[in-house]
This record gives structure tokens, C-alpha cells and sequence, in this order.
């Protein structure tokens, strides 16, 4: 269906591409991989045509729909969530918004010298609606949005009154409903919960066009692709199997070009120390041409290209009490709504709680009434002795000083560090190189969210509270911090859509549902076990 032959692409100094090669078939369904700044996006924009490579071919079979979920949402706003959906799918969506102005206009008592041609009208667009299948079509729109966790009131409002991240959920459900023959999806998993990320992994797993995406969310792709395309030092080289199979895959094949690189190694030394030792000796001359020719003949084992890792040592954390938290008949309401009637907790000492529960369930307010950032309308919250508490929220990224670059900021932070260990850290949270001179207001939110992230893990506390930690965040990235966070001898509550995560580092559950508050001993691995749901709003 789509055929990359030879490409080669470059953006300014930077050579993306170098006749590279890839297909995507009928019905495959492929995860994109690479370092951030690879290219995946410019790969993605090539197909649609938006981009053209400097050299080679990209083919699409005549007649392919493409749809293409991207970052960049554009404007939104005049018209109702559902309408924006619908607009993908052609006139059907001129033809709803005309029908909604029609009915808006019958209910309007300043119109009602004109009721008999606007009823009149609103019939022949009633019946253009119903030819084009639009009732059939809004109701598709409606269980996308819903699946993405739209409530009704949502669907129907204004689409320009919501923020950017449900913004994004509305220019991803205009492409699910579209259903092409191709998908393009560039990181379709940011901004949703939970829930809506199982309902997605549902939805992409029925689907049976063909898929192309990147995502940063390691158990979504395991559990969608069929095969990997991974971009690295200009060569598009392809995996058949999941995101784990190419993971092992990628590690042998690293290992056994090391192990033929560094066998080439011995015997080439060996060979250039007999050329040193015999090249003035008039009785070895022929075989030390012989061996210089030899030498000149050989093809050289190259050795693997390594993606940059860099691990840190984050220094251990004070000893806390053993009562870390205690909260004791927590009341708390946001006007009408209630959040909590009488919630008791007891966090202690080595625990590491997530949170779990549907949006608006109350997982940030808790994180804010035990950060003490909000108070309760009644009860107590109690922060046990020797407790020093790290909170990790959205709004943290407001403490950053935008005329100061990142180093700077590190630098400001802790003084007494050395510039080498500031970099050192700055490296761990994907600012390596120049990068550590970009001034903190050109930072996007997600580097904004790394950075704040760094200096909190440097100077740790023995209380880690963490709101979404992982947004933003790369999968090298996301490894890096769980493996520093496996080794946290601290406590920690979190909040988490990332079920990798979650997995890796809770060992109890806090589930806020309508039906009450529920405790699990044991990780998230256990908690699906146990319910046999991955969240809360799964159940039936």
C-alpha cells in the first residue's frame, strides 16, 4: 500500500535518511521507533505528501485513504465536539451543522414569524441527513468521543471552550471515525487516561486498515503492532514481531556485532604488529606485503551504533518515620460535587501507592490534600516526623525562572554541585549537549516537565508524590526513571496512566470508584489479577 524506496532526506546539517528503505502491507499493523529528533514525524509528513524526500520514492497505491493524528491540532472552536468529528467524514458534517442552526432556530421565540419556513427547511435537511447516513454517522462520533471519555455535556459544547489535551482527543477521534485505509498515528496515547487508552488499544485491534504509530507508551504498542520499523543513524530497518520481541532482538544483534567487531579487532591487530615488528627485515618482505594486501581487502565490522543511555546514582534519601500519612474522616467537596464523605488512609514507611480511578474521581485531589496545597472541608491530614516531601505536579513547571537557561537553573538550584554532575543529570532527562544552554521559557511542556523532575530526584525526598509522572516522557527516559525509582528507598503515592509503570513500582492500590473507596495490598499486577480489569471504569 505504501512503499518508501530509497529515501534519503536531510534538515539543515542533520541527515535524516540515507536510502532508506520500508513497505507498509494491507492490513499490518506497525509500530515506528527512534531516538527523539530521528525523524519520525518528517517520515510521517512524507507520506502524506507534505514533505518530499531529497531523493528516492515514496509510493501509495492508487486510491489508499490516508488519515493522519498528529501533535499539531490546529484551531478549534465555533462548533460542538461532535460536529468537529463529523467533519472528517465529508458533507454529511455542512449538512449536520445546518440541521443543529435549524432546531436551535425553532426553539427561539424571536423567530417565530418565520417558524413555518424554517420547519419547512429543517425537513428537506432532515431528509439530506438521513440519505447521507448522518444519524447512523453522529452515533459512531458519539461512542468514539465516549470511549475517549467525553461526557454528553462535553460532545455538545463549544470545542474551543476545551483545553489543548481534550482538543487532541477530538482531532483523534475525527481520524477513528474516518476509518482510512491508513492510519497515521504520531503519539495517539498522549493526554489520555487510562481508560480511554484501553478503549483506543480495543478500538486499534478490531480496526482492519493498516497502521503506522508512535507512542511512548511501551505496553500499548506490545499490545497493537504486528511488526517494527525502526529509524536510527538514517536506515529504516524492520522487525517482525511486537515492541518486546524488537527490543531482545535489537540487544542480540547489538551483542553479536560486538563480538564480530571485536574479534576483527584481535586479528587486525595481530596482523598490524606482525606488519610493525617484520616491515625493515628484508627476509619477511614478501609476507609482510602479503599481509599489508590483505589488510586492504578486508571489510570492516563497524560496531554497534549504541543509542545514548545515560543512568544516574540519585543520592538515597533521608529516613523517614514509619507513619508517613494519616488522614482521618476526610470530607471534601468542589461546590456541589463531592470528592470525598469520611476517607481514612494510613500511608506508611516503604509503601508505594497508586492511585487509581476515572476522571474526576478525585486522584489529584488527593495528591493536593496530602501535599497540603488544598485543605479538607473537615477531617485531618496528618504528615508523620522526619517526613520531607517531594510533589511532582503540572503546575511545578511554573517554578522555573525563564530567563535562566537549564544549566543555570540546575546551578541555582544546588550550588555546591559540581557543573560535570548537574550535566551529568541534565543528560538523564534527554538535555544532553547544547541543549543545557536552551533558556527555560523556549522549553516545551514536556522538557519543562523533565527538567523539574531532575532537580527533584537530586536532592530526593523520603516522600515521593508524583502526578503523571511519565507524560512527555520518552520510553528511554521512562526506563531510566523507573530503574532510579526501583531503587528509592523512600514512600511514594502516584498517579500513573502508564501501565508499565504502575507495574514496576506500586506495591498497593487505592481505587476511588462511585461505589466507594477500595484497598488492595499488592501491586497493579495483582489488582488486575484480582479484578480481572486493568481500571476502574472498566467494570461492567
Amino acid at each position: 500500500m505504501i512503499r518508501l524506496e530509497n529515501i534519503t532526506r536531510q534538515n539543515g546539517h542533520q541527515i535524516l535518511f540515507i536510502e532508506a528503505s520500508a513497505a507498509l502491507q494491507r492490513g499490518e499493523k506497525i509500530g515506528l521507533v527512534g531516538p527523539n529528533g530521528a525523524g519520525k514525524t518528517t517520515l510521517f509528513r512524507m507520506i502524506t505528501g507534505q514533505e518530499q524526500p531529497d531523493e528516492g520514492q515514496v509510493g501509495v497505491d492508487r486510491g489508499v485513504s490516508i488519515g493522519y493524528f498528529s501533535q499539531d491540532v490546529g484551531e478549534m472552536h465555533g462548533r460542538s465536539a461532535v460536529a468537529e468529528v463529523m467533519d472528517g467524514a465529508g458533507p454529511v458534517s455542512v449538512v449536520a451543522e445546518e440541521l443543529k442552526a435549524l432546531e436551535d432556530a425553532m426553539g427561539d421565540p424571536d423567530q417565530a414569524d418565520d417558524m413555518d419556513s424554517i420547519v419547512e427547511r429543517y425537513g428537506e435537511v432532515q431528509a439530506r441527513f438521513d440519505e447521507l447516513g448522518g444519524y447512523a454517522l453522529e452515533g459512531r462520533a458519539r461512542e468514539v468521543l465516549a470511549g475517549l471519555s467525553f461526557s454528553q455535556e462535553m460532545m455538545d459544547g463549544d470545542v474551543g471552550a476545551l483545553s489543548g489535551g481534550w482538543k487532541m482527543r477530538v482531532a483523534l477521534a475525527r481520524i477513528l471515525l474516518m476509518r482510512p485505509d491508513v492510519m497515521l498515528l504520531d503519539e495517539p496515547s498522549n493526554h489520555l487516561d487510562l481508560e480511554s487508552l484501553i478503549w483506543l488499544e480495543d478500538f486499534l485491534k478490531g480496526y482492519d486498515g493498516a497502521l503506522l504509530m508512535t507512542s511512548h507508551d511501551r505496553e500499548f504498542m506490545n499490545r497493537i503492532v504486528n511488526k517494527i520499523v525502526e529509524i536510527d543513524g538514517g536506515a529504516l530497518t524492520t522487525y517482525s514481531g511486537d515492541y518486546e520481541f524488537y527490543a531482545q532482538q535489537r540487544a542480540q544483534n547489538e551483542k553479536q556485532q560486538q563480538a564480530q567487531f571485536e574479534r576483527q579487532q584481535a586479528m587486525l591487530a595481530k596482523e598490524i604488529n606482525f606488519i610493525e615488528r617484520f616491515k625493515a627485515r628484508a627476509s619477511h618482505a614478501a609476507q609482510v606485503q602479503s599481509r599489508v594486501k590483505k589488510l586492504d581487502k578486508i571489510e570492516r565490522v563497524e560496531p554497534p551504533k549504541r543509542r545514548q543511555t545515560v543512568s544516574f546514582d540519585f543520592p538515597p534519601a533521608p529516613r523517614s518515620g514509619d507513619d508517613v500519612v494519616i488522614l482521618k474522616n476526610v470530607h471534601k467537596s468542589y461546590g456541589s460535587r463531592r470528592i470525598y464523605e469520611g476517607l481514612d488512609l494510613h500511608i506508611a514507611r516503604k509503601e508505594r501507592w497508586c492511585v487509581m480511578g476515572v476522571n474526576g474521581a478525585g486522584k489529584s485531589t488527593l495528591l493536593k490534600l496530602i501535599t497540603g496545597t488544598t485543605e479538607p472541608d473537615e477531617g485531618t491530614v496528618s504528615v508523620g516526623g522526619s517526613v520531607k516531601l517531594g510533589y511532582f505536579a503540572q503546575h511545578a513547571m511554573e517554578l522555573l525562572d525563564g530567563d535562566r537557561n537549564v544549566l543555570q537553573w540546575l546551578e541555582d538550584s544546588f550550588p555546591q554541585s559540581g557543573q560535570g554532575s548537574l550535566r551529568a543529570l541534565a543528560g538523564c532527562f534527554g538535555f544532553s549537549g547544547d541543549e543545557v544552554e536552551k533558556k527555560c521559557r523556549v522549553l516545551s511542556g514536556g522538557e519543562k516537565a523533565r527538567l523539574v523532575m531532575a532537580r527533584m530526584l537530586y536532592d530526593p525526598p523520603n516522600f515521593l508524590v508524583l502526578d503523571e509522572p511519565t507524560n512527555h516522557l520518552d520510553m528511554m527516559t521512562k526506563e531510566m526513571l523507573i530503574a532510579a525509582l526501583s531503587d528509592y528507598a523512600g514512600t511514594m503515592l502516584f498517579v500513573s496512566h502508564d501501565r508499565h509503570f504502575l507495574a514496576a513500582l506500586s506495591n498497593r492500590v487505592l481505587e476511588l470508584t462511585p461505589d466507594g473507596i477500595h484497598k488492595y495490598d499488592g501491586g497493579y499486577t495483582e489488582y488486575v489479577a484480582h479484578t480481572g480489569q486493568e481500571a476502574p471504569g472498566l467494570r461492567s
